[in-house]
């Protein structure tokens, strides 16, 4: 593949990130409430809709795994170690998510088998909410903050992508780190995940319209 070709690739699974990824945080958003009587009961009363949030979940982390790959390529050329440390911290945060994915199932199997109906129904409304909130993903979050801070770094290093996507990776990978902190990141819940969507969905549009300067980037390369 030319590295033009390869750009208009990784814009496309980015964007396929966005549109698994973003149904996925609402559905999480309609099910999970504080009380686990009442997720308990939304979880049920949803089923459907439970199980289609999980698998934009597990579909938005494949393609996010895409992703990575492809700009480790894209964006060697501006330092091969440090694209390399983003792709590893992008993986550590993919793996993170599916193993959340695991935990997000579980509650379901609670609430419906009936070998377990020898618990109480509190108590098992409290080990599904329990399992729901490990498997929110929040801490990936931590480590895509990271790949777009190094991300924005490659870019503002690179000669083939403007300054300004660069400038918003930074900005998404700062508002992901918000998560680092989980008081913060309930203070300023929803809008911490504004940076990130708007800074990555920058990036995914410039790659899908414009793509790379090819020609700085053969000499970069060079």
């Amino acid at each position: 593949m030319t590295i033009r070709t390869t750009a208009r690739i990784a814009g496309f699974f980015y964007l396929l990130v966005f549109v698994t990824g973003i149904p996925a945080l609402f559905v999480l958003g309609r099910i999970l409430v504080r009380d686990p009587a009442a997720t308990a009961a939304n979880i049920l009363a949803h089923e459907s809709l439970f199980q289609l949030g999980w698998v934009c979940n597990l579909l938005s982390t494949v393609w996010y795994v895409v992703v990575t790959g492809l700009f480790y390529q894209i964006l060697k050329p501006a330092s091969k170690v440090v694209s390399l440390t983003a792709a590893f911290f992008s993986l550590v945060g993919c793996a993170i998510n599916g193993v959340a994915s695991v935990f997000q199932l579980v509650p379901l199997v609670l609430l419906k088998d009936t070998q377990f109906s020898s618990f109480a129904p509190s108590q098992l409304q409290a080990l599904a909410y329990a399992f729901l909130k490990v498997g929110g993903g929040n801490v990936s979050l931590v480590f895509f903050g990271f790949y777009c801070l190094l991300i924005g770094y490659l870019i503002l290093n690179s000669t083939f992508l403007p300054r300004f996507v660069g400038v918003g990776m930074v900005i998404a990978g700062l508002g992901w780190l918000t998560f680092l902190w989980p008081p913060l990141s309930r203070s300023l819940s929803p809008y911490n995940l504004l940076p990130g969507i708007a800074g990555e969905g920058l990036l995914t549009l410039w790659l899908l319209v414009m793509g790379v300067n090819v020609e700085r980037w053969k000499e970069q390369a060079q």
